[in-house]
């Protein structure tokens, strides 16, 4: 949908054309180095932010335990995460999209382009469109953490009998949701410019996005913000829950 809108109108219409053209196993291509790239990208961004809230805590907190956070830090905080793990993520992100717009050739696997992109470009190739991750990467998890901590800060504060869980899982789905709302703009030309073979690592990403605009109006920047939404709330919402639980239970072992 975001690299040939005409072509791809909706989610049902898109599913039903892959699965006529391409079989119902393509609808999970690009399956492996989203998983990899995922497993990479969450260990980093939550491993720097929690390393970002350790080394600079908020002196608010620190001098009043009970008092109002500073929530603008999280947001900061969120942006410098991003533009690390986008580090991380890109080499993954580049190969997904190309294998995801490899139409019409069911054999063709992310292995496949692995290898076709370290003959014609080299190892560069999997950092083509470089900008392009930053840019969508930043706002992100500024948004994605700052959002996080903003709700269960509301959370807290206006539904204090909330379980801490129900928390969590509410906030985390909700700051997923705000967050790739934020991203969605910056996210179609970026996968736009990473899904072909003529990307240079840095300086394609912005004439991409002003040619989406010139063509297709602002609406454009926003293809495929539906499925996107639907999908960012139950994952997001059981990222943090996980997260959330599994600190606690890791802070748990260590002291003993």
């Amino acid at each position: 949908m975001q690299t040939s809108p005409t072509i791809y109108t909706s989610i049902l219409q898109s599913t039903q054309k892959t699965i006529q053209e391409e079989g119902i196993k393509a609808l999970w291509k690009g399956s492996v180095p989203t998983a990899l790239g995922m497993a990479a990208e969450n260990a980093t961004a939550f491993g720097v932010n929690e390393a970002l809230k350790r080394a600079f805590p908020d002196p608010n907190r620190e001098r009043d335990p009970s008092a109002r956070p500073d929530l603008s830090r999280p947001f900061f905080m969120g942006l410098f995460t991003g533009l690390t793990s986008a580090f991380v993520l890109l080499p993954s992100e580049v190969i997904k999209a190309k294998t995801q717009v490899m139409v019409g050739n069911g054999k063709a696997s992310s292995g496949d382009i692995y290898r076709k992109m370290m003959k014609e470009q080299g190892v560069r190739s999997l950092f083509c469109g470089f900008d392009a991750q930053l840019m969508r990467d930043g706002p992100f998890y500024a948004v994605f953490f700052g959002g996080y901590e903003l709700f269960c800060y509301s959370f807290r504060t206006n539904v204090p009998s909330m379980p801490e869980e129900l928390n969590y899982f509410i906030s985390g789905g909700l700051a997923g949701m705000l967050g790739w709302t934020v991203a969605m703009p910056f996210d179609v030309p970026k996968t736009n410019v990473q899904s072909r073979w003529d990307t240079k690592v840095v300086g394609s990403y912005f004439p991409e996005f002003k040619r989406i605009v010139k063509e297709r109006g602002v609406r454009g920047l926003f293809i495929g913000l539906g499925p996107t939404l639907v999908r960012a709330f139950p994952a997001n919402a059981a990222l943090f829950l996980g997260v959330e639980m599994g600190k606690k239970f890791f802070d748990g072992v260590w002291e003993k």
